[in-house]
């Protein structure tokens, strides 16, 4: 009897242990690839509550398959691929994270605990629909290509930040039918703003929109030193020196919009800021009266004016040539090329033009590129400046919830209060049934 019960004894020992050498991180990131849906599943499941162990775990044992498919994004793609490349991102939470090996939370308390312990700031990214979708807002499918894909802008977030994102609402979603079997599908509207938070999820700075790789580096490198300094302070010197910090960013901003005016020899109206004129302050351009009542309007409206002046000058042509000034800012790096490659070579190849591939991937390239730089040039000297303003004033909460819902309200124009997004109202006529709404 004596001999069954420690034989007992010893099978169950036997069993714990192979179920714990199971359960390892190499065991389950080998299980990812299986072709059974339900191993796979629970392996993804285990391994993203690791966290960025769990992920680092999968890189590092599947790291040849993966480096073949980021240098060359013509690899055939196999089964086995396909379940790697979706156990990546459901493990990371963002799609194509075999190319920006990036961890990211979806819950703040973790992210700021995380924060806590490592000594980094946060970066907490809000936009519409979920990153590890393909079908999020079109920011945030630029970010993933253009930033998250960039081997500098990778390497720096995956070593100065804890990474998390959130999703305001989903993207909207339109399907066009030509009728002939050729389908579009796409998002409207919609914006994404990076936070940088302290390791208690308060509002150091906020990068609003698309920028291009060097200038998100370079605010990024900014926003990290500066977050630094806030460590152990005061509530009050803390306060003292975001206000200080946000005022000399808007004085940078408003400095370095006069001198790309001047520089592209910008027309505006009134007024010729030819490349060997001396600098103006934009409020002498476009003086505007401050009331002297100490309200909160006239506060904030003192911090922006001369950005708000400049905003009021700046005309289309003024815009693009500042943007091709900083088109260096804006260059895509091979990592970045191979996934735009990767996404777009089938249709290339197969849409009937007499172009080669490769003239179609620059041209496509070059135009992408200018509009980032449109787009890092207005979202830095307008939507920045006003985000500085805001929080250089004190009157507006360092709490991100808080503040992102005046973004989204104030700053992107899509309010919460509006389900809609603007894209439909009571009391506009379309000539459908029931407006065109299906509920």
């Amino acid at each position: 009897m004596k001999s069954k019960f420690s034989l007992a004894i010893l099978l169950v020992l036997v069993v714990s242990c192979a179920n714990a050498s199971a359960s390892t991180p190499d065991s389950l990131s080998r299980a990812v690839i299986s072709g059974n849906t339900a191993e796979s599943a629970a392996a993804i499941s285990e391994l993203r509550k690791l966290g960025p162990a769990g992920f680092s775990s999968l890189l590092k044992l599947h790291s040849a398959e993966i480096e073949r498919h980021v240098a060359n994004p013509l690899e055939p793609s196999t089964p086995e691929w396909e379940r790697l490349s979706a156990a990546l991102d459901a493990v990371s939470r963002q799609r194509n994270s075999y190319v920006s090996k990036l961890f990211w939370y979806t819950d703040l308390e973790q992210a700021e605990t995380a924060a806590r312990t490592s000594g980094k700031p946060i970066l907490s990214l809000r936009l519409l629909g979920n990153l590890d979708e393909e079908f999020s807002c079109a920011n945030s499918r630029f970010f993933r290509t253009v930033l998250y894909s960039n081997a500098a802008v990778s390497e720096v977030l995956r070593e100065r930040y804890i990474l998390h994102w959130q999703s305001v609402r989903p993207a909207p979603r339109i399907t066009i039918d030509f009728g002939d079997g050729r389908k579009l599908e796409r998002t409207v509207t919609g914006n994404s703003i990076h936070y940088v938070l302290d390791a208690d999820g308060r509002v150091v700075d906020a990068l609003p929109g698309l920028y291009g790789p060097d200038a998100f580096l370079r605010a990024l490198s900014k926003a990290e030193s500066f977050s630094r300094t806030l460590s152990g302070k005061t509530e009050e010197v803390r306060r003292q020196l975001l206000t200080n910090y946000h005022q000399a960013a808007i004085n940078a901003i408003t400095k370095d919009w006069v001198e790309d005016a001047k520089l592209v020899g910008g027309k505006i109206p009134g007024y010729l800021l030819p490349a060997n004129s001396k600098g103006r302050r934009a409020v002498d351009i476009a003086p505007l009266a401050v009331t002297k009542a100490v309200t909160e309007f006239s506060i904030l409206q003192s911090f922006t004016r001369d950005a708000d002046s400049l905003k009021a000058v700046t005309d289309e042509g003024t815009w693009s040539k500042i943007a091709w000034h900083h088109i260096d800012d804006v260059r895509l790096d091979r990592q970045s090329l191979n996934v735009i490659k990767s996404q777009m070579m089938e249709y290339w190849e197969k849409d009937g033009s007499n172009l080669s591939a490769d003239v179609k991937a620059m041209r496509l390239v070059q135009k992408l590129q200018q509009n980032i730089a449109l787009d890092t040039v207005r979202n830095e000297y307008i939507l920045h400046a006003k985000l500085h303003g805001w929080l250089a004033s004190g009157m507006v909460s360092d709490e991100v919830k808080t503040l992102n819902e005046k973004v989204y309200a104030e700053l992107f124009l899509t309010p919460s209060s509006d389900p809609w997004l603007g894209l439909f109202s009571d009391d506009v006529y379309v000539g459908l049934d029931k407006g065109g709404v299906v509920r």
